[in-house]
């Protein structure tokens, strides 16, 4: 007989505007041993600048707090707060009222972390395997205020596929374009609830993912404000060292014994973002730098590793009917660095029973 999936919501207070928070601790201290009574446990965020590593990343850093904040230290020389977003421009953000643009955080480089560290709001873990599970933030902290965070944790036993359906979303011409998949025009979010409403399950776990033949694309979740995804996002796809700490008038003291000097590197202090690096995979030299050289050479490929995005469903008033449950800012998005072939690339929704 299967164990009744078990649902926790944590509500979070982050120390510092970028904070690695421990959870498994938390959970034990606040709830006793329910991860012991349960092998996976689902993880979600409903937050676009705060989240979870996935499994692997994380593993590849050793669930270390120390490695991953070495991690992070490279990609905020990469993102630098401060820099000339157009996110940050609230003269711009003709959405915003007056009186939302003056509490409005600027936190551009908070996004483009998110995304270009393959931050997810959704990630499974086992539980058998011990390891510790953070969530990062990457914004904890407002003009001197800490920010309220929401996470919930679902501890279950199995999974099971209930249905998969497909979709095509159409896309412009142009080579490098985003697309908000949460709009109501493009019916996906549409296709998920009837999905839900016929599987008629408690709790459960939506997965959005890019059809296997789909190339030169990837899928994240974050807020799709457009000078965001169009202008941040874009010039970051095209040059990932856009927004990078800049050297002023100093050169490196010597670019030619960089590997991929072509890249132009010079122009850039690049060297705090490789030494990180280093330390956090524990890896050498030269394995950093020509990952570093395939970034520039194709940043799009590698700035948005993943294929697939998830959200979780839940029934937390037990009426036996899931919705998808999300953040307000939360949009699952697909973004591409080549033109698809027919201006459309296909999606496909998995609904997954968890048990």
């Amino acid at each position: 007989m299967s164990t009744i999936p078990t649902e926790i919501r944590l509500s979070l207070t982050p120390a510092g505007r970028f904070d690695v928070i421990e959870l498994t601790r938390r959970i034990e201290n606040d709830f006793g041993e329910v991860l012991r009574r349960y092998p996976r446990t689902l993880y979600c965020s409903f937050h676009t600048t705060a989240g979870y590593l996935g499994r692997s990343l994380a593993a590849r850093l050793h669930h270390h707090q120390d490695k991953l904040d070495l991690f992070f230290r490279g990609f905020r020389a990469l993102f630098p707060p401060n820099a000339p977003y157009r996110h940050d421009q609230m003269h711009l953000r003709h959405e915003l009222s007056e009186a939302q643009r003056e509490v409005e955080p600027k936190n551009g480089d908070s996004h483009l972390t998110f995304i270009g560290a393959g931050m997810s709001n959704c990630v499974t873990y086992k539980n058998a395997e011990g390891a510790p599970v953070f969530f990062v933030d990457l914004d904890g902290v407002n003009e001197g205020r800490a920010r309220r965070r929401e996470t919930s944790v679902l501890c279950y036993e199995r999974e099971a596929l209930v249905e998969r359906v497909r979709l095509a979303i159409p896309l412009s011409r142009h080579p490098i374009d985003s697309v908000n998949l949460a709009d109501p025009k493009l019916g996906l979010l549409e296709a998920v609830d009837d999905l839900l409403k016929r599987s008629g399950l408690e709790k459960g776990r939506v997965d959005i993912s890019l059809a296997a033949a789909e190339r030169h694309a990837g899928l994240t979740v974050n807020e799709y404000e457009t000078l965001l995804m169009q202008h941040d996002l874009t010039e970051v796809l095209r040059d990932p060292l856009k927004y990078a700490a800049l050297k002023g008038r100093h050169m490196l003291d010597d670019p030619l014994a960089i590997p991929g000097k072509t890249l132009n590197y010079a122009r850039y202090d690049v060297v705090h973002v490789l030494n990180t690096l280093m330390e956090a995979f524990r890896v050498s030299e030269s394995v950093v730098e020509s990952l570093v050289a395939k970034v520039m050479s194709v940043p799009a490929r590698h700035l948005l590793r993943s294929r697939k995005v998830s959200f979780l469903a839940s029934d937390p008033e037990g009426s036996g009917s899931a919705r998808l449950v999300r953040g307000i800012y939360q949009s699952p998005i697909l973004v591409q660095w080549e033109a698809a072939a027919r201006q459309t690339r296909e999606i496909e929704i998995s609904l997954i029973r968890l048990s």
